[in-house]
């Protein structure tokens, strides 16, 4: 009786060990197929645009509900500017731009507004109508009480003159690595990747 009540036993725990494999098998199949199908997905979302991080590299970019491309540079058309926390006036302000001419980078639309991020990072929602499409950049503001020379010609060692970080000066062209610009009434070539305003390798015409 002992002997026929350890071999039953021993069938259970075997069923056991068997209904537990079976149980693996199917979790695992399961996981596979999800991940598997999702994996294109998942890549795609992973090399969308960010929206938080600013612009230090090429990107890809994409068409806006506007039909124009997303994200772009464009910048202030008013001294005073309100940048509120959603898309629309019944929204907190955030806070306020008080410089005109000052480059933002459009990263999102909805409707008449527009998701702006500042050269510090700082997003919010602006009206269309207080946007201009000019170009313009601000000259290094990383590189805080430092100068950046702005030369007559592409490879040049004539300087026209030298900008404090932070300027903003108007972009008349850039080469996809050089920038022709003006600003406080001089006018000559910066490296590209001494203003933010315009992306890294862009022609700007």
């Amino acid at each position: 009786m002992r002997a026929m009540t350890a071999k039953s036993n021993g069938k259970r725990r075997f069923g056991s060990v068997l209904l537990a494999a079976a149980c693996f098998s199917v979790s695992a199949a399961v996981a596979w197929s999800f991940f598997g199908k999702h994996t294109d997905s998942l890549a795609n979302i992973a090399q969308q645009p960010g929206e938080v991080t600013a612009s230090i590299e090429p990107m890809e970019r994409r068409v806006g509900p506007s039909g124009l491309a997303l994200p772009r540079f464009v910048s202030l058309k008013a001294e005073k500017v309100n940048v509120r926390r959603g898309p629309s006036s019944d929204h907190a302000v955030a806070w306020v731009f008080k410089r005109k001419s000052l480059p933002v980078e459009i990263v999102a639309e909805f409707e008449n507004w527009r998701r702006v991020r500042d050269s510090d990072g700082e997003e919010g929602w602006i009206l269309q109508n207080m946007l201009s499409g000019r170009r313009t950049a601000l000259v290094a503001p990383w590189r805080r009480e430092q100068t950046i020379p702005l030369f007559a010609e592409i490879g040049s060692k004539d300087m026209t003159a030298r900008m404090t970080a932070g300027v903003v000066g108007d972009v008349r062209s850039c080469t996809g690595e050089w920038c022709l610009i003006s600003a406080g009434g001089y006018e000559g070539w910066v490296e590209q990747a001494m203003l933010w305003g315009v992306y890294p390798g862009e022609n700007v015409d």
